[in-house]
């Protein structure tokens, strides 16, 4: 029997950034729980249910490793926290901020398909009350709706609250909490008997996602932008990238039970010192995007005919010889991005046909069996799909398993007959062949400057530390490699957490000076962030409605009447065990700034202001804590006019030990527009 023409190498990619704080152990955003329990168990388990299917999963180790934080409940984060609290006990605030998120899902395939999600919907938006039983059922629907489709329609639990679909009780919640946690528990070890059985191959990225060519030189940008700037000294710690692998591979085989072959760096991120590093590390194959074929074989001086990408090639290091695959964009792409909104079969019917085409045009020009590799995300574009893209999936995978003329294969088994030597390897990633979003912007560069001088530290002084410091910093070090901090800095992407991956960056920065036995940078506490921030909500204050001799600098009803919170109550950032600033409200009187600030003893406080786009110096003042009147001239500021503002909180050594807002970003504050001396409140 005549060999397939065409062999389907489908990668899935698994990966969240990091979320979990090094102070506290809190995830600071939920996605990782949510797509583990609508995700990561349900992909895998699809596979299983077709034996003629064969795929590739990417396995993040940080995803992993934060997958079984939350199965072990060793972590948790505050969208879980509110949700499993009795209705009835959220304060104000808590409850508030539970309405503002409890919608984080597509509404379309997500919301809409369910008429009391949907209802609490329609009365989050028109900024309706909610009783306590629209937010109980909230507290249920948040997660309800996020439930692998499969197990919605098999446990009997599921399907008894989903039958309910509204006026849940505290029962229900945990009920559901039951299921989570069973869920999280499954996909660990439903991914190592997926392996185990030969149907699934599971690689890994380097273990905190980190931009390998930019850990090794961060002149590797240079390979697609000659001369554009770099951090300064440039960031050149190829040791880092080594380490990064190791740990990835020591953490998947404790895992997974066995050692992975293969490697996604992380965004397709190649050059030729990390594929030396990764070849060096003992893997067998690597895979990034088209476009760096063509561009590796321009360096060469070499054309690329249409048919090239569909070969497995061999790129050459100083430690062995790296097969490599290359992305196929349009079909990658059509699933992620495309098919979403298409009937599952003609969605089929297409990817099919095009694979086919592929075949048969491969076949004409070079006479062998095409290698189509498929690779994307394997978690986010599901919610775009009906039915958690569960229908498409079974179909595609029936088909594929089914047809004659197309064999599913692993990226090893891709990887492992004829190769095509690679010569020269250009250094750029998945997207735009370049490394121009982690590298482009003044941002990201300020960001690599602060690593590289806590890299430089801690290489300087190892020798000092004792074992324990040193694994603590390196961790941390490691921690602040990742990709994900740099992908939001700069304009090319924004998002309402902006400022929460700013603020861990920092975080992890802060904690590697630490463990190094040295107070941080005092850059550290504030934000790298110069750009607009989707979600930077501007505070406008109202004067506040007070009796003209109240002095006194306890807060009182007159006194805190039109303040508001400093912290930016939108924020997902929620850091736990807050003590060295309790409480700061900012007002403002026809004097100037009002602000009452709540201190544990010993702490001296500072408010820092800039008048936006005055170009003017950061204006630093310290102040007493409770209530203090700041005139608009020391503010460098007037009326109507908007600043930055935070308020800065040191130890007895002038160590910052708490900035509000806690992300270091400072607030945008309008203050209101009125004339000195206007009658504002009168007994």
């Amino acid at each position: 029997m005549p060999s397939p023409p065409v062999r389907l190498a489908l990668l899935w990619h698994m990966h969240q950034p990091y979320y979990l704080d090094p102070e506290t152990g809190e995830s600071v955003l939920p996605w990782v729980r949510l797509h583990a329990l609508k995700d990561y168990w349900g992909m895998v388990a699809l596979v299983d249910e077709c034996p003629g299917m064969r795929a590739t999963f990417n396995m993040v180790p940080s995803l992993v490793e934060q997958v079984e934080a939350y199965a072990q409940e060793r972590t948790w984060d505050r969208q879980l926290v509110l949700g499993l609290r009795e209705a009835d006990a959220l304060d104000r605030a808590e409850a508030e901020w539970f309405i503002r998120e409890g919608f984080h899902a597509h509404p379309p395939t997500m919301v809409d398909p369910y008429p009391r999600y949907a209802e609490l919907w329609r009365l989050q938006a028109g900024e309706r009350p909610f009783d306590l039983a629209a937010l109980r059922d909230l507290q249920v629907w948040q997660k309800l709706a996020w439930v692998d489709p499969d197990i919605a329609a098999t446990d009997p639990r599921v399907q008894r609250l989903r039958a309910k679909g509204r006026d849940f009780d505290e029962h229900d919640k945990h009920t559901l909490r039951a299921v989570e946690l069973e869920v999280l528990r499954r996909i660990v070890p439903a991914c190592k008997a997926a392996a185990a059985r030969g149907q699934v191959e599971l690689s890994c990225s380097p273990y905190f996602h980190p931009i390998l060519p930019l850990l090794c030189d961060s002149a590797a940008h240079h390979d697609a932008h000659p001369g554009a700037p770099l951090p300064e000294p440039p960031f050149i710690w190829p040791a880092d990238a080594d380490a990064q692998l190791a740990r990835a591979i020591d953490a998947h085989t404790r895992w997974f039970g066995q050692p992975p072959r293969g490697v996604w760096p992380s965004e397709g991120s190649v050059s030729a010192a990390a594929a030396d590093a990764i070849a060096r590390a003992g893997f067998r194959w690597m895979a990034t995007d088209e476009d760096i074929l063509k561009r590796s074989r321009a360096l060469a001086g070499q054309p690329t005919p249409d048919v090239l990408k569909f070969r497995a090639h061999a790129f050459a290091t100083p430690h062995g010889d790296v097969r490599m695959l290359f992305r196929d964009h349009g079909l990658s792409d059509a699933i992620g991005f495309v098919y979403q909104s298409w009937p599952a079969e003609a969605a089929v019917d297409d990817f099919v046909g095009k694979l086919r085409a592929i075949g048969a045009h491969f076949a004409a020009v070079d006479g062998g069996q095409a290698i189509v590799p498929i690779i994307l995300d394997g978690e986010n574009a599901w919610e775009h799909y009906a039915g958690g893209g569960r229908p498409f999936l079974r179909a595609l995978y029936r088909r594929l398993a089914e047809a004659p003329d197309i064999e599913p294969v692993t990226m090893h088994e891709a990887t492992s007959g004829e190769v095509t030597p690679l010569t020269r390897l250009f250094a750029g990633s998945w997207i735009h062949a370049d490394f121009g979003i982690w590298m482009g912007h003044a941002d990201d560069r300020r960001a690599w400057v602060q690593l590289g001088q806590a890299r430089a530290r801690f290489e300087a002084h190892r020798a000092e530390l004792t074992a324990e410091a040193a694994a603590e910093a390196m961790d941390a070090l490691q921690a602040a490699e990742g990709s994900d901090w740099f992908w939001w800095y700069g304009d090319d992407h924004s998002s309402a957490h902006d400022r929460d991956f700013d603020a861990l960056f920092r975080r992890h920065l802060r904690r590697a000076w630490r463990a190094m036995g040295v107070e941080p940078p005092e850059e550290l506490h504030r934000t790298n962030i110069t750009t607009a921030v989707a979600g930077d909500d501007v505070l406008r204050l109202r004067l506040a409605a007070e009796p003209a001799a109240t002095t006194a600098t306890t807060a009182s009803y007159f006194a805190r009447l039109g303040a508001a919170p400093l912290e930016r109550s939108a924020g997902s950032m929620h850091r736990v065990g807050r003590s060295a600033i309790t409480r700061c409200d900012a007002g403002a009187t026809t004097d100037g700034l009002v602000l009452w600030v709540e201190a544990a003893d010993g702490v001296g406080l500072a408010v820092e202001s800039v008048a936006l786009d005055s170009g003017a110096t950061p204006v630093t003042r310290d102040i007493p804590g409770g209530r203090v009147v700041i005139p608009w001239e020391a503010l460098g500021a007037g009326p109507g006019t908007v600043v930055r503002l935070r308020v800065v909180a040191r130890d007895a050594a002038r160590r910052i030990v708490e900035t509000v807002p806690g992300d270091g970003l400072a607030r945008r504050v309008e203050l209101p527009a009125v004339s000195a001396g206007a009658a504002v409140w009168t007994a």
